[in-house]
């Protein structure tokens, strides 16, 4: 038992392995930020015609940032322990997706009303809140979407090629996820707009 201990201690926690495996992606997920950043300032447009949009942006890049690093989280925590060998119809996998999804729905109602009643409380014109919370819903299903699809591929594809997928999922999925979110925040804008 102790020799299969050391050999997992060497393997996959050692300092060397964390940086080595983490690092790449931490200079990635560095990109990724400046990528998003690079999304949010060509909203100009719709931030000026949506009041309270810049309020709730911030709070869509976290919301999505919590939700899908935690899946990848529990998605890893699964792996580790042979309950997620791969991609399938496992009560597991789809547990944690599904939770996963119902969360961000709710949240992004949640985030839409809260980000409405906190514009109007300081003293900024609003869109109106069901404007507001139709942006975040659809900003942050979509995303949502998106990301547990990643979230699930990069578990389990990392798993199977060696990595330790604690290692890789969570820095991948953020960066992903400020990209994808600020993607879709800006698609949710252009709709509401048409609307």
């Amino acid at each position: 038992m102790a020799e299969v201990i050391e050999e997992y201690l060497g393997e996959y926690a050692s300092v060397s392995s964390i940086v080595s495996e983490a690092l790449p992606f931490e200079i990635i997920a560095t990109f990724g930020g400046v990528a998003a950043g690079i999304i949010l300032s060509g909203m100009i447009e719709e931030i000026e015609l949506i009041p309270g949009l810049i309020v709730i942006a911030p709070a869509v890049l976290g919301l999505r940032g919590n939700i899908s690093c935690t899946l990848g989280s529990r998605l890893g925590s699964a792996i580790h322990l042979g309950l997620i060998t791969k991609l399938d119809r496992n009560p597991e996998l789809l547990n944690n997706i599904s939770g996963s999804l119902l969360l961000s729905f709710m949240m992004s109602v949640f985030l839409g009303i809260v980000g409405h009643y906190i514009t109007i409380a300081l003293g900024l014109e609003s869109a109106g809140v069901i404007i507001l919370t139709t942006i975040a819903v659809i900003a942050g299903v979509l995303s949502g979407l998106v990301l547990a699809l990643v979230a699930a591929l990069l578990a389990v594809g990392m798993f199977k090629f060696g990595f330790d997928p604690d290692n890789i999922v969570t820095p991948a999925i953020a960066t992903i996820g400020d990209i994808v979110s600020m993607f879709m925040l800006f698609v949710a804008a252009k709709v509401v707009l048409l609307l």
